[in-house]
C-alpha cells in the first residue's frame, strides 16, 4: 500500500484570482514582505500497488484523466510507502 500526495497548481502563465485576493488581503494585514501568493489544491490517496513505480503511474493517470486540468494546471506527485 502506498500513499500519493499530490499538489495541483495553476500554471505560472495562468492568472490566479484567489492568489491575488489572498496577496492583497495579506498586504492589508501589514504582511508587506510577501511578494506573491498562488493557491492550489492538495490531494492524498491510498493506492494498492505492488511497487512504488506502479503507484506513481496510477496517481499520474488519475491526475491526467480527472484530478488536474492539464491545459491550465501542473501537478507534482510524491509517493510514500504506507
Amino acid at each position: 500500500m502506498y500513499k500519493a500526495k499530490i499538489n495541483v497548481t495553476l500554471r505560472k502563465s495562468i492568472l490566479d484570482p484567489k492568489g491575488k485576493a489572498a496577496h492583497h488581503a495579506l498586504h492589508n494585514l501589514g504582511l508587506n514582505n510577501i511578494n506573491d501568493v498562488r493557491i492550489g489544491k492538495f490531494i492524498e490517496m491510498d493506492i494498492r500497488a505492488d511497487t512504488e513505480k506502479e503507484a506513481y503511474e496510477l496517481a499520474n493517470t488519475a491526475c491526467s484523466k480527472l484530478l488536474a486540468n492539464e491545459v491550465m494546471e501542473d501537478f507534482q506527485i510524491e509517493i510514500e510507502k504506507n
